[in-house]
């Protein structure tokens, strides 16, 4: 436990000094959760004086736009790092932004697959009723998904990996080069949904935050959410 927590503090301490050097600024905090084949990275007190001015001015895409261009360059450093830090090829990278809470998330997925014994729903949670609620979400986007898996990565922390996240017709505008302009307008239509569906009755506590990214090429996508820790 301890080596498990000096490799996310060394991860944390990275990644704080990696967007302070090429932002000009770096988050107040770094939260980092190390779980085989997920590494989660969730900071908050993330926001640059200019980035600052220009929500003012409502100029939220150019914020999105720089912050990407940005963070695709910084992919191959990163990945590149963590593979030093924890001893893992990193395949997978997911990037999103809450530019109101000014707080964002990384994730990092290995090549290994995920071993469901290590992701256990915990027992005084509703799964069922939690599945449904996911569904009803996902025939609401018109979604017809070719798999669905929930990890249960900790008290705080729950991941959906989503297969087939791509419906024909965003399929069609990323092949005709929209798909920037599909991500700015899809991901707060999901978050909102998601926001909506009720999973706070659920697990009986506050959902602070969710956060979603997905890969265009390999059609999977992940959704993150960041809740109380139930005292």
């Amino acid at each position: 436990m301890l080596k498990e927590r000096s490799i996310e503090t060394e991860v944390g301490g990275f990644i704080s000094t990696l967007l302070r050097k090429h932002f000009g600024k770096g988050p107040t905090s770094v939260y980092v959760t190390i779980k085989r084949p997920f590494i989660i990275m969730h900071f908050r007190g993330f926001t640059t004086t200019m980035e600052k001015i220009l929500l003012k001015q409502n100029e939220w895409k150019r914020v999105l736009e720089t912050r990407n261009l940005l963070v695709q360059d910084l992919k191959p450093i990163i990945r590149r790092q963590l593979m030093e830090i924890v001893g893992w090829t990193i395949d997978e990278f997911y990037v999103d932004w809450n530019l109101d809470f000014e707080t964002g998330t990384f994730l990092a997925v290995s090549s290994e697959k995920a071993d469901p014994l290590n992701f256990e729903w915990p027992s005084e949670y509703d799964k069922v009723i939690f599945d449904m609620k996911l569904e009803q979400v996902c025939k609401t986007l018109q979604r017809n998904l070719h798999q669905t898996d929930t990890y249960w990565v900790n008290d705080r922390t729950l991941l959906i990996c989503w297969s087939g996240v791509l419906t024909e017709i965003e399929k069609a505008l990323i092949r005709n080069g929209h798909s920037e302009i599909l991500k700015y307008t899809k991901r707060p239509l999901e978050r909102s949904m998601l926001e909506a569906a009720g999973f706070e009755s659920v697990f009986e506590k506050r959902i602070q935050e969710i956060f979603l990214d997905w890969d265009n090429e390999s059609n999977i996508g992940y959704v993150i959410m960041v809740m109380d820790i139930k005292k």
